[in-house]
């Protein structure tokens, strides 16, 4: 239990950002189902396609320091050679 007033403030803004990065997160787990399920659908113009905006929302995460660099890194990289591999 928070005691004092800067404490109390605290936990109140970590309850507002814990909501807003979840949000966030989530928003990066839907986007790279979203290319894992155009890649198993076998159609590579739509999996080029939402990859390049699943880096943008990847990138921009990782700016923000949600997830990091290297973990962004490494997913960017992982879509990428299996959207290349595509036959």
């Amino acid at each position: 239990m928070a005691n004092t007033a800067q404490a109390r403030k605290r936990a109140r803004q970590a309850v507002v950002r814990n909501k807003h990065n979840s949000s966030l997160r989530s928003m990066l787990r839907t986007s790279i189902k979203r290319v894992r399920q155009a890649i198993e659908a076998g159609d590579k113009a739509a999996a080029t396609e939402v990859f390049q905006k699943t880096t943008s929302v990847i990138d921009r995460i990782a700016d923000k320091q949600i997830i990091h660099k290297n973990k962004a890194s490494r997913h960017k990289s992982r879509l990428a050679s299996a959207v290349k591999a595509m036959a």
